[in-house]
């Protein structure tokens, strides 16, 4: 959500930051103008209010006088004004320009690069060149041959976008889950959460999911399955006014991920690259406004530390104005390395909202005695489904097997590799 002050005060950069985000300028004059009528629909209706509160007080002093006639005609202008007030709406007004308001993007920042599409990021930083590994699979080649891995099944339960992984794949998936998020709160800081899997509506609406993107959620009842759990993790301030935070609030999940991928019809559908379901180890930090562009580093790195300590090769991607979410002010993709595809792959993805998610959400803290919105942030630390295919790709072997990164041999029993069962 948009600061409505900032948009009266500067339209002309408002409108600026409208046209980098490919919009068209022209909706900022359609949201003063919005505005203007609410503004203007309020200041008429308090007149009015105060106007009645006068006649009644001139209605009660001619009652009191016993003058009949006078109290008549005052009745007269009570129900003229009244019938003026039914005529002004600033609450329905309001409420078209807080739609105007939900339905647009954050604002970049100013070093985030032009481009209408992927083809404008730039890469920032690389760990490692791409391996080539002669007669490489891909990973549902190696799991299907192992018959650890299968796809027809899980279609036959739960249709296409779903996996059914057995035996050490799906110890594997785990160990990879546990892993990171033994990381990122015995290491990294992070205070590990387990949140709910169905939120409100008011809770995806906080984070920017509602109502533009509706159609990517999955529903049960009046509740949504989470996308994401930067959901439930970045609405734990919602509502609230907390104290000042003296360093960030860092909080980690490991949840499933629920989407419905309505706008990817026919892109990855191959393997678990773009699933319906799958399980991610999310981070979220909560800071003063002058505190989040260094957290954005430090979060960036945090999910760097995971690819470099699974030996992937991976590089840092600053996305275009094209490229960046609806809720974000600016976005390192980190991308790793398949040598099955041949390929790079998005593998995390670290946001700074700034204060637009804590706009949606009246999320604040106190700093002395006025209340400050906090900016909020999130990243995958990292996607577990997408860490299983870089492994397994990057450690094939060629009578295909897979060798378990020895980072992860505590969280598999000492298991040193994976065979057929």
């Amino acid at each position: 959500m948009h600061d409505i002050r900032l948009i009266r005060a500067e339209p002309a950069a408002f409108a600026a930051g409208l046209a980098r985000r490919g919009l068209d300028p022209a909706l900022a004059e359609e949201i003063r103008a919005a505005d203007a009528a609410w503004r203007e629909a309020t200041a008429a209706r308090e007149a009015a209010q105060a106007e009645l509160n006068r006649l009644n007080r001139e209605i009660g002093i001619a009652r009191k006088a016993q003058d009949a006639a006078r109290e008549a005609a005052l009745r007269a202008e009570v129900a003229t004004v009244q019938a003026r007030m039914r005529g002004l709406d600033p609450d329905e007004l309001r409420a078209r320009l807080d739609e105007l308001l939900a339905a647009l993007p954050n604002l970049l920042d100013p070093d985030v690069p032009d481009g209408r599409d992927e083809t404008g990021n730039v890469e920032l930083h690389r760990s490692g060149e791409p391996r080539v590994i002669p007669g490489a699979k891909q990973h549902d080649e190696l799991g299907e041959a192992l018959g650890l891995m299968d796809f027809e099944t899980a279609a036959r339960l739960s249709g296409s976008r779903f996996v059914v992984l057995k035996g050490a794949l799906a110890r594997l998936e785990r160990a990879l889950g546990q892993w990171m998020l033994d990381l990122h709160t015995r290491q990294n800081g992070y205070t590990e959460v387990s949140p709910p899997y169905l939120v409100h509506a008011a809770t995806v609406y906080g984070t920017g999911q509602l109502p533009k993107f509706e159609a990517d959620l999955f529903k049960a009842g009046e509740k949504y399955l989470i996308p994401t759990a930067e959901v439930p993790l970045t609405n734990l301030v919602a509502q609230q006014i907390i104290p000042e935070p003296v360093t960030p609030l860092r909080f980690a999940a490991l949840t499933p991920c629920f989407r419905s991928e309505a706008g990817a019809a026919g892109r990855d559908t191959r393997g678990m690259l773009r699933q319906h379901q799958f399980m991610k180890v999310e981070l979220v930090s909560i800071t003063r406004p002058e505190d989040s562009a260094a957290e954005h580093e430090r979060m960036t790195r945090c999910a760097e530390e995971v690819l470099t300590a699974l030996g992937l090769t991976w590089r840092r991607i600053l996305l275009c104005a094209g490229d960046t979410g609806f809720a974000s002010a600016k976005t390192y993709d980190l991308e790793v390395w398949l040598p099955g595809q041949g390929a790079w792959r998005e593998i995390s993805s670290c946001s700074n909202c700034r204060d637009f998610q804590a706009r949606r959400m009246n999320a604040r803290f106190k700093r002395g005695k006025e209340s400050v919105f906090v900016h909020t942030l999130n990243g995958s630390g990292v996607a577990v489904g997408r860490a299983l295919i870089a492994v397994m790709e990057t450690y094939q072997n060629p009578d295909g097997s897979i060798t378990v990164p020895e980072v992860l041999r505590p969280w598999m029993g000492g298991m040193e590799r994976i065979g057929p069962p």
